[in-house]
């Protein structure tokens, strides 16, 4: 669905549409006038959603599983037909008691030791997609869009290497992934065939095959990890392998190549942060962090599951609530000038990553791509700016980033 199949948005308190293109240029604007005028927004679309924006009450829902299920983490006008407590992607999708053992399945592959194995191929992934950059410029530089040429592939390379799936995939990934969090409504038009799960249903079939007859061992990759895997002596059902891998091609994916563009985004416009992150080493692990909070990419969402109330509002059973963790991460009540890029910034406890049992998993890996990338970057093309602000495109839904980010390069560094 388009912008102009939507209706348009007459008051972002009572009307809000985070799928919107307005939405999608100028959500910081929007968060900060929610915060100033009401606790929480509200809007009839999507079967009824909430929209809390103050750090306080997204936390406190982030951490109430009693009256906030899991089972549905994409707004969209449809519920979740696969029920609680496992949901359609576990862990993200599961509730207690289930998610904590759908969560500790997953801690081998995501430990900061067992993501140590993927700074060289993040490393290596990265010095290739500017090689091929650097060959299309002349002497004085040029213009490239950074999210098309670089950092959307990033992500979509490691993950692919990960769940041991061709990397010559990723656009098929990247389809996948407009579908689910861009345009649901024109994913479920897809015949099967064109679909995720299929997709994924013929990952699941040839990976049993190559264990079966010796090419691959349990535990090579993700997949055949999970196939080798059981809970109580039970095998993981079908559905429980292709909701997980599905959740990490969508989650491992977009969230990351968001967040390493809006990251360049900030660099391109700020010449002070730029000459601060060549000139300061020590200052990247800082910076890294602060383009967590400040350009966090994701919003979750939860069902409500039982009657509740917010700030004098009733939420029913059904209705959807969003989680704007990157609104949570501006508010003045929880961040020193929470409105404020603070390239050095020590004390950062922001939510980018979640709040609550469902904090991300991934975290060690995503912090580890941001940094990589960035640092390639910044060593190969340190000077650079916008080539044209307004060409900027910013994806629209539940996660936010450069689509579009033409840059203009001065010179590169061979």
């Amino acid at each position: 669905m388009t912008d102009t199949d939507r209706p348009a948005v007459t008051d972002w308190a009572t009307d809000f549409d985070h799928t919107h293109a307005d939405w999608a240029a100028h959500a910081p604007q929007i968060w900060d006038e929610l915060r100033r005028r009401c606790p929480v927004a509200h809007t009839e679309r999507f079967g009824g959603t909430w929209l809390p924006t103050r750090h306080e009450d997204v936390a406190a829902i982030a951490h109430d599983t009693d009256h906030f299920s899991s089972q549905g983490v994409i707004v969209t006008d449809a519920r979740p037909d696969i029920p609680a407590p496992v949901g359609y992607a576990p862990p993200i999708t599961s509730d207690p008691p289930f998610h904590a053992t759908a969560r500790r399945l997953l801690l081998p592959f995501f430990s900061p030791k067992a993501i140590e194995r993927w700074e060289p191929v993040a490393e290596a992934t990265c010095r290739e997609l500017l090689d091929d950059i650097a060959a299309d410029l002349d002497a004085d530089g040029g213009i490239v869009d950074a999210a098309r040429r670089y950092t959307q592939h990033i992500p979509v390379r490691v993950i692919a290497d990960m769940l041991g799936v061709p990397r010559a995939d990723g656009d098929r990934f990247r389809a996948f992934i407009h579908d689910i969090l861009e345009d649901p409504a024109e994913a479920t038009d897809r015949p099967y065939e064109e679909t995720i799960d299929h997709y994924l249903d013929l990952v699941i079939a040839e990976r049993r095959r190559e264990i079966a007859d010796g090419r691959r061992q349990p535990g090579d990759d993700l997949v055949s990890y999970l196939l080798s895997v059981d809970i109580d002596g039970v095998p993981l059902a079908d559905e429980h392998v292709r909701g997980t891998i599905g959740l990490l091609l969508i989650a491992g994916i977009d969230t990351t190549w968001s967040a390493i563009g809006a990251a360049l985004w900030h660099l391109a416009q700020s010449p002070a942060d730029r000459r601060r992150w060549l000139d300061d080493p020590d200052v990247r692990l800082f910076a890294v962090e602060e383009f967590l909070r400040f350009y966090a990419p994701v919003t979750m969402a939860r069902l409500v599951a039982r009657d509740t109330e917010l700030h004098g509002r009733h939420l029913r059973p059904g209705d959807w609530v969003l989680l704007p963790f990157p609104a949570a991460n501006r508010d003045p009540e929880a961040f020193d000038r929470a409105d404020e890029f603070v390239i050095d910034r020590t004390r950062n406890r922001h939510a980018a990553f979640g709040l609550g049992i469902h904090r991300c998993i991934g975290s060690n890996l995503a912090r580890l791509e941001l940094k990589v990338a960035v640092e390639a970057w910044m060593d190969r093309f340190g000077d650079f700016e916008l080539a044209d602000p307004d060409a900027v495109v910013w994806s629209t839904g539940q996660v936010r980033g450069p689509r579009r980010l033409p840059v203009r390069i001065r010179g590169a560094r061979p």
